[in-house]
């Protein structure tokens, strides 16, 4: 039985529609885990179809934490009317308060330059030489996987997620299913007082 309680338990976790988490719940059995990863797929699936629309519209965020360091983010939407939402600037500011916190350098994976991939592989291939060839690439991979993780902002975690598991990209996905366009990150700026110029 679908509780009222569980409907909205599930729409506090998700920001999904009303509707949507009593059918993700029916469909999953009343399992929350369940309907929490259905309610995922069905928006990365809306994000999939939505991802090659153009979205020239959207803001301009900042952030400032104790004056020492600032962030400036724009990310962009399909339309004025969304740009204007609680929910779209609300995403602009966890976004650039992300980016204070947690220093990424490039938006996504696809961003990393290809010779910056090739030296960080080859440390780590220094860092285990003398184990098997198979090991070593697995070995490797995962290394690169957590470089990833570390410095492109679609792939790290949410800062403000209590559960420590959603990325940036997985917030993003999730607004995109629920204001109904296309979500970019399309640059940001970070600045800490006293550092140099790279």
């Amino acid at each position: 039985m679908i509780t009222a309680e569980m409907v909205k338990s599930l729409r506090e976790k998700t920001g999904a529609g009303m509707m949507e988490c009593k059918k993700a719940l029916s469909e999953s059995g009343g399992d929350m885990e369940k309907a929490v990863e259905h309610l995922r797929q069905k928006g990365l699936a809306t994000a999939q179809k939505k991802a090659a629309r153009t979205a020239s519209q959207g803001l301009i965020g900042s952030y400032i934490h104790m004056d020492r360091i600032g962030v400036m983010a724009e990310v962009n939407c399909e339309t004025d009317f969304v740009a204007r939402t609680d929910d779209f600037r609300g995403l602009v500011k966890d976004l650039a308060m992300h980016i204070a916190a947690a220093t990424p350098i490039y938006i996504s994976r696809e961003e990393v330059p290809q010779a910056v991939i090739e030296k960080e592989m080859e440390i780590y291939k220094a860092q285990v030489a003398g184990k098997p060839g198979h090991v070593i690439e697995k070995i490797v991979q995962g290394k690169l996987e957590k470089y990833f993780e570390e410095v492109c902002l679609m792939d790290q975690i949410f800062v403000k997620d209590p559960d420590g598991k959603q990325k940036i990209k997985d917030l993003v996905t999730e607004k995109i299913a629920k204001v109904g366009e296309n979500i970019v990150v399309r640059r940001f700026t970070r600045y800490a007082l006293g550092e140099t110029a790279k």
